[in-house]
């Protein structure tokens, strides 16, 4: 049906709430907006659904939500009775409606006959990987928009192995929404005659419990913390969300005595009334912990986004000001602080590997090489790291010690496959610990990496292309670069062409063609002459093309001057 048909369909449906059908009505005489909300289905993939709240097909709101688990639901079905009584877990964030989109997503499980364990309340993401894990679940479902703006929210599916919904389930879930009615198929049970009768299960502090206890095995220098614990001050922030309760205790745990709160934003809230974006990597966001730190000398300041699976940090300078790291530089220091923790502590695995994501800085590569770390990319996404990592220890090819990407995602341990900002806030506080033992910030440690390692800097552009007309111009992009690839980009030669769509790898020089590992993602890398590599990658969750621009050079200056540049290359594939 098209779009005028779908909105009738709606509006005559007797699953609408008296508010959901008012505000239908109300749009009556607004064409373009009836076209927005109901031209096409939410695209569900590996990440499931993303997608600003309102009534209509191609919003979030409580029948998208069943839809998806009706479908989802006959997928795990189909999986076989064990799959149905492995069950799913379910979990949530802090957004407006998230509670009751997983109540909803958890009755329409029960009523199809599995298994559910549901979160008692709010809870980090990383937590419902783990408890994925913990408890043998088949699979997991988080109501999560992660960073986005307070407008959207979101619906994360996870299998067996805690990490995101793999390709073949993600396509059979699509194909069935597709087929699926939107308010006919559900089968759904009462929520409370459902956690009466077992079918719905809560979890609450055991599991807080269990999964804490994984992290604080991460620890692999506590007397670090310990030495410094008297007179050592950060600020944390938790952007209103759910790292609230569980970073600080795990700090506590840590031997941290001055975690300083942000107040205001320690106060759960789906509007985020106190930013314009709940987002780490954004620094206009950290204005509260900045005067906070200033008034308490705090040496740096954390901050997780509101699902708790990414983290910022800020460093105090030598001048007293704070300043951001970027998630490339965060995850440098990380892996050589943790490098060289290990191997002080003697907890470094025999066959240390190091994983980051196709966009991520080319640094980390160095580090890794040059302390006998292997290392290796992946797609962007943390279902391809975990991939990677349960692929190269099952085959007795090294063990995992960190994986990351440049968006501020960071994973360590055996219990989550996914992005952890709890974990990674201890790991990065017992980092800073130990360099402030040193007389060092963490400014002085990443100035020190760039004279030891050689100088990197990253860039990264987003492409915005919104309304109805994005996804086309964002897909003609992509096809234009493909049927005419340019020999040159701001004016130097571009050396080799990866394609990873097919795996390809063309010479530009002698038109040679190769053949790269990966291959099955929408993603064009250009390696430059001057050495600087230059990705195009299409969003997978918003309506943006996003250009990396990842250069080395013999100076800041030099890194800087080559990314101007690049940039403003970047700039016109908007035209």
């Amino acid at each position: 049906m098209d779009y005028k048909q779908a909105y009738q369909h709606w509006l005559s449906s007797p699953a609408l709430s008296a508010a959901e059908r008012a505000e239908l009505e109300a749009i009556r005489d607004d064409d373009k907006e009836i076209e927005s909300r109901f031209f096409s289905q939410l695209e569900f993939g590996t990440a499931g659904l993303r997608g600003t709240m309102g009534v209509g097909l191609y919003r979030m709101n409580v029948h998208v939500i069943r839809h998806a688990t009706q479908a989802f639901a006959e997928v795990i079905l189909a999986e076989g009775p064990e799959a149905a009584a492995g069950g799913v877990a379910v979990c949530y964030d802090c957004r407006n409606n998230s509670e009751l989109f997983a109540r909803e997503a958890a009755c329409v499980m029960a009523g199809n006959g599995i298994h559910v364990r549901l979160f008692d309340a709010l809870r980090p993401t990383p937590e419902l990987s783990f408890a994925i894990r913990e408890y043998g679940c088949t699979a997991g479902i988080n109501i999560t928009a992660s960073h986005n703006p307070k407008e959207y929210n979101g619906y994360k599916v996870y299998w067996s192995d805690g990490a995101q919904l793999p390709p073949k389930h993600a396509d059979e879930v699509a194909r069935k929404m597709r087929e699926l009615d939107v308010f006919g198929c559900v089968k759904t049970a009462d929520y409370d005659a459902a956690v009466a009768a077992g079918k719905i299960v809560l979890m609450g502090e055991e599991t807080d419990e269990k999964f804490l206890a994984n992290v604080m095995e991460q620890v692999n220098d506590q007397a670090a913390v310990e030495a410094v614990a008297d007179t050592f001050k950060m600020v944390y922030t938790p952007f209103h969300g759910t790292g609230h309760k569980l970073i600080p205790e795990a700090l506590r745990r840590l031997g941290m005595k001055h975690v300083i709160c942000v107040p205001e934003q320690m106060v759960i809230d789906g509007n985020f009334p106190t930013v314009a974006s709940p987002n780490p990597e954004n620094p206009e966001g950290f204005y509260l912990a900045v005067d906070l730190a200033k008034a308490n000398g705090a040496d740096f300041i954390l901050g997780s986004d509101p699902d708790a699976d990414r983290v910022g940090l800020m460093v105090k300078t030598r001048g007293g000001e704070y300043k951001v790291l970027t998630g490339n530089q965060t995850g440098v220091l990380l892996l050589d602080y943790l490098i060289g923790a290990k191997r002080r502590t003697g907890k470094m695995p025999a066959h240390p590997v190091a994983l980051k994501s196709i966009v991520s800085t080319e640094m980390a590569r160095k580090v890794a090489q040059d302390n006998g770390v292997d290392f290796y990319d992946t797609f962007t996404g943390f279902k391809f790291l975990a991939q990677k990592k349960d692929q190269l220890e099952a085959a007795g090819e090294g063990t995992v010690i960190m994986s990351f990407e440049e968006s501020y995602g960071y994973m360590l341990g055996d219990y989550v496959r996914d992005k952890d900002a709890v974990t990674a806030a201890v790991a990065m506080t017992e980092m800073a610990a130990w360099y402030y033992g040193q007389g060092m910030t963490l400014a002085d440690a990443m100035e020190a990496l760039y004279k030891k390692y050689g100088d990197f800097r990253e860039k990264t552009l987003n492409l915005v292309m919104p309304g109805l007309d994005g996804l086309k111009k964002m897909a003609d992009l992509m096809a234009n670069l493909r049927a005419k690839p340019p020999v040159e980009i701001a004016g130097v030669a571009v050396a080799q062409q990866k394609d990873y769509k097919d795996g390809s790898v063309v010479d530009m020089a002698s038109g040679e063609k190769g053949q790269m590992e990966l291959s099955g993602s929408n993603v064009l890398r250009y390696e430059m002459a001057d050495g600087t590599s230059v990705i195009v990658r299409p969003s997978g969750t918003e309506p943006k093309v996003k250009v990396y621009i990842l250069t080395r050079g013999d100076s800041q200056a030099a890194c800087d001057e080559k990314i101007a540049k690049y940039s403003a290359w970047a700039e016109t594939l908007k035209d």
